[in-house]
C-alpha cells in the first residue's frame, strides 16, 4: 500500500524539487502557479522536475500526462490521485 501524501507535503515537495532544478525560491511556488508562464520553466526543466518528482513519490507520471501539467495545483493534484 503505497503512502498517501498530503496536498501540503506534495506542494513541499516540488517546490524543493523546483528550487533544486531551477534556483527558484520555494516560496514562489505555489498551486496557482503555471510552470511556464508564472514560474518560468521550460520543458527541458520541466521533464528532469517530473523524473525527481517520480523519484520522491513513487509515482509514474507518462509523457502524455505531462502536457496537462499546466500549474502546480495540476501536479500536485495528479501525484495525490496516482497514490491513491
Amino acid at each position: 500500500m503505497a503512502t498517501i501524501t498530503s496536498d501540503q507535503e506534495i506542494l513541499a515537495g516540488l517546490a524543493e524539487i523546483i528550487n533544486a532544478e531551477t534556483g527558484l525560491d520555494t516560496s514562489a511556488v505555489e498551486r496557482d502557479k503555471s510552470f511556464q508562464e508564472d514560474l518560468d520553466i521550460d520543458s527541458l526543466s520541466m521533464m528532469q522536475i517530473v523524473v525527481e518528482a517520480e523519484d520522491k513519490f513513487g509515482v509514474k507520471i507518462p509523457d502524455e500526462a505531462v502536457k496537462d501539467l499546466r500549474t502546480v495545483g495540476d501536479a500536485v493534484d495528479y501525484v495525490k490521485n496516482a497514490q491513491a
